[in-house]
């Protein structure tokens, strides 16, 4: 209830419901799942009440949804969210199942376009999306962690060290996304021969930090494999 209060205050004009009854939609609603996977299923069959309902839910709540009977009755797509969206800078993934239309997906995609950006995969790439873009956040924070700790073992206090790598990671991005180079483009462009960051590099790569990445990622759509069984 508190929390619902607290919601309900925030966001004027949207009802904040306890539980989804007949009255709260009608044929043209859309429905967006946002719970814990052990309650999809139900949530879904009270959705099914309402032909051409789209769900939208996160990857093990869609696949629990789907083993529902129910699941025969509605446009289903899985979204795969990550964290930034709480500043709308998310970027979200979403696939489409078998009786989802471009409709559907356009209005799933203005949902989540309201807090970043938002990509279309199909449905076999969706647990690529979530050992990718999903966890991501969290490698990029691990990485901002170590930087700013190599900093302080440099002699920096953790105030500087902290700006100089949090301001660095978001003007590296800023160039990333405003220049439409690659990566690889623009790290040769900081890159002299036989210089500092050539140096740094080095240590980087004979650490295979490149390949714990890759194998990161793959652990961890593995495990949503795993998960959506």
């Amino acid at each position: 209830m508190e929390q619902r209060d607290a919601l309900a205050e925030r966001l004027p004009g949207v009802a904040v419901i306890a539980s989804l009854e007949i009255e709260h939609v009608d044929q043209t609603s859309g429905v967006v799942i946002c719970v814990k996977p052990e309650h999809a299923e139900a949530v879904a069959r009270t959705a099914a009440r309402w032909r051409h309902t789209a769900v939208v839910g996160g990857r093990r709540s869609v696949d629990r949804a789907n083993r529902s009977d129910a699941a025969s009755a509605i446009a289903v797509i899985r979204s795969m969210p990550n964290t930034p969206v709480l500043v709308r800078k998310g970027v979200s993934a979403i696939a489409g199942g078998a009786h989802v239309t471009k409709d559907d997906l356009d209005w799933a995609e203005s949902i989540l376009g309201a807090v970043g950006t938002v990509v279309r995969v199909s449905e076999r790439n969706i647990d690529a999306v979530t050992g990718l873009s999903g966890p991501m956040p969290a490698y990029l924070y691990l990485v901002v962690e170590a930087l700013i700790e190599a900093g302080v073992h440099q002699g920096l206090s953790r105030d500087v060290a902290h700006q100089l790598v949090v301001g660095t990671f978001e003007g590296s991005a800023a160039l990333l996304t405003s220049t439409g180079e690659t990566p690889e483009e623009l790290r040769h462009q900081v890159t002299s021969p036989g210089g500092t960051t050539a140096a740094g590099l080095r240590t980087l790569e004979s650490r295979a930090v490149r390949s714990a990445f890759i194998d990161a990622v793959a652990a961890a759509a593995d495990r949503s494999r795993q998960m959506g069984r």
